[in-house]
Parts: C-alpha cells; structure tokens; sequence
C-alpha cells in the first residue's frame, strides 16, 4: 500500500517562530504516543506519580482506561495525512518538552498495511511534530528483535551492530525503519536529545504480548537441531528504563535487557511446556499454513528465532544510563508463572 499521507510534502503557510519555553526539570511536560498500550499507559501511571513532571499527554485513538489527574487525553490518528500538523499544535500549544514515542505493535498483526502506516508513517508523522515543535528530548521504543535471528550473529549483539531485520517480516521491518528514522531525525536536530531504547521480549504477570501468548500455550514447537540462547526482560524493568530516560537525560541507543541467558528448551521445561520437534523444512510451511488460515498468530519468520541467536548486550544500559534490572532471567520466568521470585537488585 503506498504510503499515500502528503503531510511531509504539502506546503504549508509559514509561521511565526514561537520562542521556546525556558526548560524546568521540575515541570516536565511530557506527551505519550501509544498511550493505551503496555508501554504507554505504564509509564503515564508512573508519570502521574512524578513531581517533577506537571502535565502528560496522553496521545492514541482511544482514550485510556487508567486513573490520572495531571494526563490529557488527545485523541490523534498518526495515520491519517494530518497527524503532524495536528500533533505540532498540540506540542507547541502545551510546552510538551519530552516526546515519548510508543505507538508501535508488540506482536505480528495480519494487517501489515495498516501496521506499516502505523509504525513508519506514523513515526515519520511523530518527528514532524517533534521538529516543529521544538521538543527538547524525543524517546523511541524499539525492541531487539529489530537485529534479527541470524547464524552470523555473535554471541551478544551491542547497540553498535547492524540492524539486519528480517526482509520478510514487515512487524520486524517497520521497526527497523522507524529507527533510520529517528537516527536521521537526530543528526538533523542535534539540539534535541534522542533516546531509542530497544526492549528484549518482555515478559511478567500483567501485560499481554506476542511472548506472553507464545509462552502460554501448553506446547511449543522445537526446531529439530537448534537450541538458541534467549533473553528476556520483566515488565517492571522495561518500565524502569523508559521513566529513567524521561527523568534522566541519556543520548543514544541502548539494549534493555534482564541478566543471564538460557536455552530455548531449558526455558520450556521450568515452564513446564511440552516441546514438539519438527525438521526446519517442515515447521516453515507448516507454520505459513496455519498463519495464512489465522489458526496461529506467530507469522512463519519468527521460527528463525527458534534456530540462531538475538542476544543484545545490556552492558551501555549498565554503564551509562545506571539501568540495572531488577531480575535475572530465571525470576522472570518464575514471576511470570505466578511463583513469587524475589527482585536481584533493590534499586529505585
């Protein structure tokens, strides 16, 4: 579908600069794309509870289902062709200095048309607005799985490294392609301070994702000849990185993951998941099949992270950002199964 939203091309009347409001840390002024998803409405939660922020932006189609005092809700399309517009209005019209973008999927959708204007036009619609505006600090989720599967990869993939992606996954791609964004968007606003954090699949006893469902169900197919490493990251931690890049200020990308790693099939035994063994040849069509006829919701091309590796390095996050998750990987899981673990660090 062509990416038929003029907004980045239409001229429009020019405006009188408007001179930027004098930034107080103590009255932080921060809008929220994605507000109702699990990123979204977390963190206006923990944001109402901040002092030093004086105002939230709730920004999504639907008005979200949370108590707040201090969050206005904007109801906004990104996809429709006016959304920038509307968006640097709404930013310029409150003083927003911190633009926190998390209107993005966390799991594949049939879709892929409107999810593609969703994620890559509707970033390109976010940084309009953002550049318009003025906004001092612009903060992008993004998940690790925008490294992609691969049998090259090394053993932990740092932020540094090539965004393969996966040409055949447009959840995957239009990730990737929000990034190019955002890094193009930083060198042309230096100004600005740009935060990508890129989340390991998220698990924990609350949200509801593409690795949540995954590892619900009571059977998990195992490629027959592969074990890979995999990680994961508690919802609370995730959390605590996205409210420290809104209260810290930390350029640059960084990997937000939990301590330790395990194999595929150690992780489906303390799950207590039954493995079921299928050749690779087999599990691709197999899994196109069930895709196609909406039996499955995991898209075939997730099966290559069942057989190489994704691992990301979480060592910048430690080093420069302070980010010290709570929970190994083995917590994780148990909090996720509704055993009670205990956190493996009593930070903030």
């Amino acid at each position: 579908m062509p990416p038929a939203t003029g907004s980045s091309t239409k001229k429009r009347p020019k405006k009188k600069a408007l001179v930027a409001r004098p930034f107080d840390p103590s009255k932080r002024v921060v809008a929220v794309t994605g507000a109702n998803g699990y990123v979204g409405s977390d963190l206006i939660l923990r944001l109402e509870r901040q002092t030093g922020c004086s105002k939230i932006l709730a920004i999504d189609v639907r008005k979200p289902s949370i108590p707040v005092h201090k969050t206005q809700f904007h109801k906004i399309d990104l996809t429709m062709p006016t959304a920038d517009a509307d968006l640097a209005a709404i930013f310029r019209r409150e003083s927003v200095d911190t633009v926190v973008h998390a209107a993005f999927l966390s799991a594949p959708t049939h879709a892929a048309a409107w999810a593609h204007e969703l994620e890559s036009i509707g970033t390109m619609h976010v940084l309009n607005a953002a550049a318009e505006a003025q906004a001092r600090k612009l903060i992008l989720w993004s998940q690790t799985v925008v490294y992609g599967a691969h049998p090259l990869n090394p053993n932990f993939l740092t932020e540094d490294h090539e965004l393969r992606g996966n040409p055949r996954s447009r959840f995957v791609q239009d990730k990737v392609e929000a990034e190019k964004q955002v890094r193009r968007f930083a060198r042309e606003n230096p100004d600005t301070i740009v935060t990508t954090l890129r989340t390991a699949p998220t698990l924990g006893p609350t949200i509801r994702n593409f690795a949540t469902r995954f590892f619900s169900r009571p059977m998990a197919p195992v490629l027959m000849g592969f074990d890979p490493l995999m990680q994961f990251v508690h919802e609370i931690d995730a959390l605590d990185a996205f409210e420290k890049a809104v209260v810290e200020d930390h350029r640059g990308e960084f990997n937000i993951v939990g301590d330790g790693v395990l194999p595929y099939t150690t992780i489906l035994a303390m799950m207590g998941k039954i493995p079921l063994p299928l050749p690779h040849f087999l599990a691709y069509p197999l899994s196109q099949a069930l895709w196609a006829t909406q039996i499955f919701d995991s898209p075939p091309n997730f099966l290559d992270f069942l057989r190489f590796l994704c691992v990301a390095d979480g060592e910048k996050a430690k080093r420069e950002m302070h980010f010290f998750p709570r929970y190994d990987i083995k917590q994780i899981i148990a909090d996720f199964l509704g055993v009670e673990p205990q956190p493996a660090f009593e930070g903030a």
